[in-house]
Order: structure tokens, then C-alpha cells, then sequence
């Protein structure tokens, strides 16, 4: 299949293109096109990998509610590849995939829990442009989560933030990680935004 990117991907080479290429096929049973996109500048790839790498080591959220929010966050954007390549991650991280494929549809969907429908809120809200963010959302999500886990949330929508517009610029879309693991196709949101009658 040719790719769809914006800027044409690069061969990727060399002893660390290898093991990058190696790592990709083991974890995604392919080498996503991002990665050739990305490899034209290895500096900039290298700092983003590390940098998520940080990100998933934080500790202070919930995992359910770091990915509830980071998909929100890419579905706002726009970023396929993003909800697509958390849909994937949620299923070798144990999540649970039932509520994790509702994410698109959150709105409409009976799966969550008020404090799930208030962090991917906040996500949305932080991903609008201008951010739409409110006292009353911060302060209902202070009361539910604590200071340290809201830091921790707002980072994570940042970066997500950060990542989501740039694939969406490159062009870098899903290549369908999920559907190469079994994992049901994420649900899709009402077209008129309103729950199904």
C-alpha cells in the first residue's frame, strides 16, 4: 500500500534504524509509516520516543483514566493513528478494552463513570483551540483526583496534544494495530453528536 503521508517516508537504516524496525514488527507485527516519516529527522524521533517513555512512567493517574484521556484528547484533534495506537496498547496493558473502544462515543455511551466522563471533558476541552477549559471542570477534577494525579492528566493531554497535531500535519494516519490483534473495532460517535435514540 502507498503511503498516505504529507512528507514521503524515508528508508530507515543503520544499527538503530534496525533495532527500531525490529522493536515495530514485534510490538505491531509491521513498521508503521510514521516511523519512516519521522526518521528523516532520527533527533527528533529519538526525543519524542524518550520523552513518551517518561510520560509512561508517570504514576500519579489511574492508567484507565491516562488513556481514557489521551484518546479523547487525539479524537478532538483528529488523530487516527493516536486512537488507534492507544486501542492497541490498552489491550497489552490489561485495560479494560470494553470501556476503552467507547471512548469515541464517551458522550453517548453508558460504559463510564462520572469521573471518566469528567477527565475526557477536560481532555476535550484542553484540546480545543483555544482551550476551553474551565474553573469548574479543574475544581470538580482537583476533588476527584488530587493535585499530583491533575498535574499528571493535563501533562498527559499536552503531550497527546503535542503528538496528535503533529501526525495529523505529517498526514501520518491508523494503520489498524488493533484489528491485527483481534481487538473490536473502536465504536463510533452518533453522527448528530446525541445519544441513539
Amino acid at each position: 500500500m502507498a503511503s498516505t503521508t504529507r512528507v514521503p517516508a524515508t528508508e530507515i537504516t543503520g544499527i538503530h534504524g534496525a533495532l527500531l524496525k525490529a522493536f515495530s514488527r514485534r510490538m505491531f507485527g509491521q513498521v508503521p509509516d510514521g516511523l519512516g516519516v519521522m526518521w528523516h529527522h532520527p533527533a527528533v524521533l529519538k526525543a519524542s520516543m524518550a520523552f513518551g517513555r517518561r510520560v509512561d512512567s508517570w504514576n500519579r493517574l489511574d492508567p484507565h483514566l491516562a488513556t481514557f484521556a489521551a484518546m479523547a484528547a487525539a479524537g478532538t484533534v483528529g488523530c487516527g493513528f493516536c486512537l488507534d495506537l492507544h486501542h492497541f496498547m490498552s489491550h497489552d496493558r490489561g485495560l479494560d478494552e470494553a470501556k476503552v473502544r467507547e471512548v469515541p462515543r464517551w458522550r453517548q455511551s453508558a460504559a463510564f463513570t462520572p469521573v471518566e466522563r469528567r477527565v475526557m471533558e477536560y481532555a476535550e476541552a484542553m484540546s480545543q483551540t483555544p482551550p476551553a477549559v474551565t474553573d469548574e471542570m479543574s475544581a470538580a477534577l482537583l476533588a476527584d483526583l488530587g493535585a499530583p494525579a491533575l498535574v499528571e492528566l493535563t501533562a498527559r493531554i499536552g503531550m497527546m496534544n503535542m503528538t496528535a497535531r503533529g501526525n495529523v500535519a505529517l498526514g501520518i494516519r491508523s494503520q489498524e494495530f488493533a484489528a491485527s490483534c483481534g481487538l473490536a473495532p473502536l465504536a463510533a460517535p452518533a453522527a448528530d453528536g446525541l445519544a441513539p435514540a
